[in-house]
């Protein structure tokens, strides 16, 4: 089992870290050239600038019982059905059961903003998204180590 992360604007990387080292967990974090990330303790990969470079080196990359963080509803998408496990950088799981309704509503989203529509922003990140960045992470860790 590794830990993957979609690094291009992942926040929590701290709390993914922190984590992945207490359980000693091997780490792997992807980025495009235009981000430049360190970790003391990661493994960070960068990768060019195409569309969509990062995602593609994830889910490559990826295989059964990992855990990818990723905020990307189609890179879950990919990564799910390959056997790993998938959560936002807010704690939010995504599995089976709710991926296609996800994928479903960013594309009416996509479809209304393309018609000249409004739809929300995704709201400010608070110390609650780490904190159940945290609890889901360490869950999803325990689950696998069964």
């Amino acid at each position: 089992m590794k830990i993957i992360v979609d690094g291009d604007g992942c926040a929590g990387r701290h709390v993914i870290e922190r984590i992945a080292k207490d359980f000693n967990i091997p780490l792997l974090i992807f980025c495009d050239i235009h981000h430049m990330i360190s970790s003391d303790y990661a493994e960070v990969r960068l990768v060019d600038s195409c569309f969509q470079s990062v995602d593609m080196y994830v889910v490559n990359n990826c295989s059964s019982g990992d855990i990818i963080v990723t905020q990307d509803y189609g890179v879950a998408a990919l990564c799910l059905p390959k056997g790993a496990k998938c959560i936002s950088p807010s704690g939010y799981i995504f599995n089976e059961d709710n991926i296609d309704r996800l994928l479903l509503e960013r594309h009416i989203k996509s479809e209304i903003r393309r018609a000249g529509g409004r739809t929300n922003n995704p709201k400010k990140r608070s110390s609650e998204d780490d904190k159940r960045l945290e609890k889901r992470l360490i869950k999803l860790i325990k689950e696998s180590n069964i």
